[in-house]
């Protein structure tokens, strides 16, 4: 079966889920598909409780929460959603639009294919640790959903940057003892972060220990401790949780074969319509590149906002686009069902 759609966005991460809402005041119908088992991206999949602190008039907002905000706000034009699928092929059809099909043969048709993929399909780096395998999943964590799930436990963070950092100043109030292991004492971290965890390193509320994760000892998937080895030789530190923050690995996967033009490995647009080297497919968020490229949400909430422009133009050539406001418009008020 082919589902039909106007646009078919790839990835429904902030910025894909923010272009349904601009697609939908202009009356174009969405589909979104991510490899994800969720709307949200990394947001949700990586740090669904971390504070971000530049979405315009929210002085702070959880990553998950500006993801329930953006499905509130764009559920009036009900998009269609495809969980857990990767998008492994892309053809222009002889008439208007595109084929597209995911890995379970899945098909889809649309006017206009919009790729708001992040930086691509991706997975943590994996320590070099024997046998941590085995600890994946039930002690050894890459990303935190819950902050919940660690507390009362021995908590060992691993790494020197900002995620590193973060999680360990956020989990420490939950943990019932803390270790942050990094190689050396320098880190690639906001300097705030650091300090801040210094200062609760003099009052022992924390420990932090120069070495590298050379063991992990305990049976049948749960953990009891981790062997370090640091400067003055090995040392055992208990622990029940660890998380490894050694940073992600991504990749453009299938869409590097798409026949569009790449600058190291993002995808180069125009910054009038946001379109990619391929007449009527869009790029927008981080995967998208041009001179000033800035990687912010905030950033691509502008980008998804002129590509609209572009995109009723496709999927409705010769019809009229009449730009309206939102806070002024009866029309645009009744589609988000506020009037």
């Amino acid at each position: 079966m082919t589902t039909q759609t106007d646009v078919l966005i790839i990835g429904a991460g902030p910025v894909g889920l923010f272009a349904v809402f601009e697609l939908g005041l202009l009356d174009l119908k969405c589909h979104l598909i991510d490899i994800l088992d969720r709307p949200g991206g990394q947001c949700a999949e990586l740090y669904p409780e971390k504070p971000i602190y530049d979405i315009p008039a929210w002085p702070i907002i959880s990553a998950q929460e500006l993801v329930d905000k953006l499905m509130e706000q764009i559920a009036p034009f009900n998009p269609g959603f495809t969980f857990n699928r990767m998008v492994n092929g892309l053809e222009r059809l002889d008439e208007d639009g595109f084929r597209v099909t995911t890995d379970e043969n899945e098909v889809f048709e649309a006017k206009v294919v919009v790729i708001a993929a992040g930086g691509g399909s991706f997975q943590p780096k994996r320590p070099p640790i024997p046998g941590i395998d085995a600890y994946e999943g039930t002690s050894v964590f890459y990303s935190v959903r819950r902050m919940e799930e660690f507390r009362g436990h021995d908590l060992l963070v691993v790494g020197g940057g900002d995620s590193a950092l973060d999680w360990t100043l956020n989990l420490q109030p939950v943990a019932k003892t803390l270790t942050l292991v990094h190689r050396r004492p320098e880190f690639r971290a906001a300097p705030d972060s650091v300090n801040k965890m210094y200062a609760l390193q003099e009052t022992k509320a924390l420990d932090f220990q120069v070495g590298q994760v050379k063991e992990l000892i305990g049976e049948d998937g749960i953990l009891r401790a981790a062997v370090i080895k640091g400067p003055e030789g090995d040392v055992e530190i208990a622990c029940t949780r660890m998380l490894p923050f050694f940073g992600l690995t991504m990749k453009l996967g299938p869409i590097a074969d798409w026949g569009l033009n790449l600058h190291e490995n993002l995808i180069p647009v125009d910054t009038e319509k946001f379109e990619t080297s391929e007449p009527g497919i869009f790029a927008i968020g981080d995967i998208n590149w041009y001179p000033g490229k800035l990687k912010l949400i905030l950033s691509g909430f502008h980008e998804a906002a002129l590509m609209t422009q572009a995109a009723k133009r496709i999927c409705n050539p010769g019809e009229r686009v009449v730009f309206q406001y939102t806070t002024s418009s009866t029309s645009l008020q009744k589609k988000l069902g506020v009037t």
